[in-house]
């Protein structure tokens, strides 16, 4: 008979295939969701699904990792809503490396009210690209989205105007040399041209490049969410690094990631990340330099609150379930 948590009593099985389904809410890359879930009779896997990699853009994996670190944590934090604890194993077999994460050891605990709440930023959150209100972020805000990062394992440096100058020259350079880059570009509007659940439909998409301090990406074609007058001058800009840089560091800045946009999205705090920058090696650099060389930057976030004025982007489009849960070892025995 499968373990029952005393405050849901519903099957094991069912709170992990429930917390691999949520964690499909997750942000990735381009919104390819490059995740994959099996739920075991007393575990869950994660597994990153190469087809929705980016070959040319993230040729070492580190975005595609970060993003499925993203749902790692929020089918940790599922779980605890439910009631349940997990020993979380990253990289667990070197003989699997698409195996990321397998999550063991289940205990129920009772249900933990702070993740309930952060399942629902789950549901509200989104990625609105448009320039910011003038209203800035409180520092001790900005304090406590980075301390959300930090323990999960990568820290958020939040930048001074100085630092976001020397953000800004990178970023615009580093637009230039992807916009040469026909692969890339090729890329781009693969994943901007998709139907069916992944990409990044015109509907989330600027009509037109914002005006901003900091470039974001250029997408190659104009979406349809309307643009405002405002500007990004009362945006706070952030960088996510750890002291290394390798697959689990990159697992674990995903962790992070998401650790850090649920709490923003609880304070009301818009998030966007901007990756351009860590995608060309001579920007990455530059980026090192700007944090004193300090840490290894995974991704840059503009922090900020979105316009009143405007209502909110729509969510980007999720795969169906049956495409990321994977429930064929317990169908029937739940």
């Amino acid at each position: 008979m499968s373990q029952q948590t005393p405050t849901s009593h519903r099957p094991l099985t069912t709170a992990l295939a429930e917390a691999a389904a949520m964690a499909g809410h997750a942000p990735s890359v381009h919104n390819t969701q490059p995740w994959r879930w099996r739920v075991l009779p007393e575990a869950l896997e994660l597994r990153m699904v190469r087809d929705r990699r980016l070959a040319a853009t993230d040729p070492t994996g580190e975005l595609v990792t970060l993003s499925c670190g993203a749902a790692l944590h929020h089918a940790r934090l599922a779980l605890a809503a439910e009631g349940w604890t997990a020993s979380v194993h990253r990289m667990p077999d070197p003989d699997e490396p698409d195996l990321l994460a397998r999550l063991t050891d289940l205990q129920p605990t009772g249900a933990e009210p702070d993740a309930m709440r952060m399942v629902q930023c789950m549901r509200v959150r989104n990625t609105d690209r448009r320039p910011v209100s003038d209203e800035a972020v409180a520092e001790e805000t900005l304090a406590a989205i980075a301390t959300a990062a930090a323990a999960e394992g990568a820290r958020l440096e939040i930048l001074d105007r100085d630092q976001v100058l020397q953000l800004a020259a990178a970023a615009s350079h580093a637009a230039s040399v992807e916009a040469e880059d026909p692969q890339l570009r090729e890329e781009l509007a693969y994943w901007t041209s998709r139907s069916g659940g992944v990409g990044l439909t015109p509907e989330v998409l600027p009509e037109q490049a914002p005006q901003t301090t900091v470039p974001g990406r250029d997408f190659g074609r104009p979406g349809s969410l309307p643009v405002g007058p405002g500007h990004d001058q009362a945006a706070s800009y952030g960088v996510l690094h750890g002291d290394e840089d390798s697959p689990v560091d990159w697992l674990r800045a995903g962790e992070a990631l998401s650790a850090a946009w649920l709490l923003a999205t609880r304070s009301g705090v818009s998030v966007v990340p901007l990756s351009g920058v860590v995608e060309v090696p001579g920007t990455r650099q530059i980026l090192r330099q700007v944090l004193s060389g300090l840490g290894q930057p995974y991704l840059v976030l503009r922090l900020g609150f979105a316009d009143p004025a405007h209502a909110g982007p729509p969510h980007t489009p999720r795969l169906p379930r049956e495409q990321v849960v994977d429930t064929s070892a317990v169908d029937g025995t739940a």
